[in-house]
């Protein structure tokens, strides 16, 4: 009998789904999360990353040999170096310079050309730029912010999981939103499953900076993004984010990024405006892409 071993793409998904202990405190409620950094390039992006190029190739967009663009403030360019290294594609990111020296270092780590505009330029001026290296013949641009195999990937994966592990006893749902593909593609599916599921976002409030997530010019909302799908937006502080992302590695052992930190945040608020509730947090990323930052510092 031949032994049919997994390739590191088969490790994509299926991570997972641990109970919140000493944070949750003296609560009713069931607080619960999903470790994504489990996933193998360390985020939940890996399961776009792979949808996005695998769905391509189906479709015939994407030929052998070909060089693919994309705009990253991190983990998705992490995830998608690494897909494009299983699959034997070059692979341009572009990203602001202000991003972890740790994320810079893992997308050249899987063999990625990296090109940097400034911190003022942000994530909108990489996305511009994405455009026109893609108009000048240089590659095929993924465009996570609207492809719409970014939310399917959840859609198919991610939300099906989540149900399965609570045995459809979950109330709420809480991600941050960055291209917001897992909370469109997780709320379809809960949703459809039980449409009283709660599904909750976070964006960072006016004037902080947390890493991944944005609060979206107008003009820049993603096209995959459907207001109707959130039933409610959280507001959170820099601070109170990586306080939380602090706490989690500390009182829980869970070693995440700040995003990660700030959706635990709202989960806490949250469960102490509910009673008997099964609330799940999506945890983006591990921590260690976040050292060179100095927020784990013990004097910070």
């Amino acid at each position: 009998m031949t032994l049919q071993y997994p390739t590191i793409a088969d490790c994509v998904g299926n991570t997972p789904l641990v109970r919140l202990q000493r944070m949750a405190g003296d609560s009713s409620n069931t607080l619960l999360l999903k470790l994504e950094g489990n996933n193998p390039a360390g985020s939940v992006k890996d399961r776009p990353a792979l949808s996005m190029i695998t769905r391509a190739e189906l479709r015939g967009q994407i030929k052998p040999g070909a060089t693919l663009i994309e705009a990253t403030s991190g983990n998705t360019g992490i995830a998608l170096a690494m897909a494009a290294a299983i699959k034997g594609y070059q692979m341009i990111l572009i990203m602001p310079d202000n991003s972890s020296a740790e994320r810079k270092a893992a997308m050249t780590a899987y063999g990625a050309e990296l090109i940097l505009v400034s911190k003022e330029e942000g994530m909108e001026g990489a996305r511009d730029l994405a455009e026109r290296l893609q108009a000048e013949g240089r590659g095929q641009m993924l465009d996570q912010f609207g492809n719409a195999d970014n939310p399917e990937a959840h859609y198919a994966s991610t939300g099906p999981e989540i149900w399965q592990q609570t045995a459809g006893s979950i109330t709420h749902f809480v991600s941050s939103m960055g291209t917001t593909g897992t909370i469109m593609g997780c709320s379809r599916y809960l949703k459809e499953q039980n449409p009283e599921v709660q599904i909750v976002g976070l964006q960072p409030m006016e004037g902080s900076a947390i890493p991944g997530i944005r609060r979206w010019p107008h003009e820049y909302l993603p096209k995959i993004f459907d207001a109707s799908r959130v039933d409610r937006v959280v507001d959170m502080s820099q601070v109170e984010a990586e306080e939380t992302t602090r706490r989690l590695a500390r009182e829980e052992g869970i070693f995440c990024g700040v995003s990660s930190g700030g959706a635990v945040a709202a989960m806490l608020r949250l469960s102490r405006e509910v009673e008997n509730a099964v609330i799940v947090a999506i945890i983006c990323d591990r921590g260690d892409r976040y050292l060179s930052t100095g927020i784990f510092n013990a004097d910070h």
